[in-house]
């Protein structure tokens, strides 16, 4: 599970890991349920060309499907559990219709129980790159405003060698998916009823600790 991570606030770092300009509003920095924050897209058919075929879009960390009545959803909807996304009302619609993204980041927080006590750890790629991290997105409209929103996928990362070694004793071992950049266009393409299968094959992504 994550509930907080660092946003790519660099434009030209965003832009030169993913290929695509950010927009003006960048999100937060620091980023907990219900910020802004950025994830890239397809373009939807009726506005792609060849130039825009992926989208940098703002939008809230927590998913709020079309149907709720507000945005409180986002402090339960930021994780998705990737075994049940597919019949969970709040994921389901998402998921059905592929709308994947992939999130940018710059480090996940995870608690560290080793000591006996939480301590946030601060994860990400050995080299130092940016996370690019599987996820489904949704637009919620009210009062002619849309609002586009997102959630990360998550699967078990008991077999993770650095991930299994987080959260509390006890509790099933959790971790996003961080997805290779070669695998970037594939995730954001893909059908849903390959989706699990891929989320599956991610779960040895290379991890560390950072400063």
């Amino acid at each position: 599970m994550c509930s907080h991570y660092q946003g790519i606030q660099g434009r030209e770092r965003f832009e030169r890991h993913f290929g695509i300009a950010p927009p003006a509003d960048a999100g937060q920095a620091d980023v907990w349920p219900g910020y802004r924050a950025l994830f890239i897209r397809n373009t939807p058919p009726s506005a792609a060309s060849d130039a825009t075929r992926l989208q940098a879009l703002s939008g809230l960390f927590g998913l709020v499907p079309h149907w709720s009545t507000d945005l409180r959803m986002t402090r339960s909807t930021y994780n998705a559990r990737s075994e049940t996304a597919s019949e969970k009302p709040s994921f389901r619609d998402a998921w059905r219709r592929g709308q994947h993204c992939i999130i940018a980041a710059e480090a996940l927080f995870e608690p560290d129980w080793r000591s006996g006590r939480a301590v946030a750890a601060r994860i990400g790629s050995p080299d130092g790159a940016p996370l690019g991290v599987a996820g489904l997105w949704s637009c919620w409209r009210a009062q002619e405003q849309e609002i586009f929103s997102f959630t990360m996928l998550t699967i078990n990362a008991d077999a993770h060698p650095l991930m299994r070694e987080l959260h509390k004793p006890g509790d099933e071992k959790r971790m996003v998916v961080v997805v290779p950049p070669a695998d970037y266009d594939r995730w954001l393409n893909l059908p849903a009823r390959d989706s699990l299968g891929f989320l599956q094959a991610q779960s040895s992504a290379s991890l560390a600790y950072l400063p």
